[in-house]
């Protein structure tokens, strides 16, 4: 699936004009192969508006509180378990080096598995998926199926025969005892 970028701003006279138009090149990772990854806008301060339509930088993956990430994500099928003859350290930093942060929010004993501080707001674009939450409880979404993540501990599965396609939009939120 084919993915751009398109962004607005003002000229010098107020009126709307189109900034930029960029096709989005997917960040992949040999750690879990076929997943690609793409940061269409992300900020990690509460968001102004631009009238240059100049991308704004995020540092890290996901945001931190008052931050935001809007990113499309493709899901390959079964994508459980890494590839044989992997050199897991060269892997683990590769993911590092080009999802700041990622890692860190991931358990080890349970692949997948993670919590983020935010609310994350996602609609299935293409294929399927199954979201698994605590004890295994497990939700199938479709196309056009929208999910709202409270923070929870979560994974993500694609169980399906063909590449799923999630837009999601993450909001950095302070987590509250509870």
């Amino acid at each position: 699936m084919r993915h751009r970028r398109v962004v607005t701003g003002r000229d010098d006279h107020g009126k709307s004009v189109l900034k930029s138009d960029t096709e989005l090149e997917p960040a992949t990772v040999a750690l879990i192969s076929g997943m690609e990854f793409r940061t269409v806008w992300g900020t990690d301060a509460t968001p102004t508006l631009s009238n240059d339509g100049s991308v704004p930088t995020a540092k890290t993956v996901f945001p931190s509180p008052g931050g935001l990430r809007f990113t499309l994500i493709t899901l390959p099928v079964d994508a459980s378990s890494p590839s044989e003859g992997l050199d897991m350290p060269t892997a683990l930093a590769e993911v590092e080096q080009k999802f700041p942060g990622y890692l860190g929010h991931f358990e080890p004993d349970a692949p997948g598995m993670h919590t983020t501080d935010s609310v994350d707001l996602g609609v299935v674009l293409a294929g399927e998926v199954v979201l698994e939450l605590d004890d295994g409880v497990e939700k199938l979404l479709r196309v056009g199926d929208t999910i709202i993540q409270n923070g929870t501990r979560h994974r993500w599965h694609n169980r399906g025969p063909v590449p799923a396609v999630l837009a999601a939009v993450l909001v950095g939120v302070n987590r509250t005892p509870g």
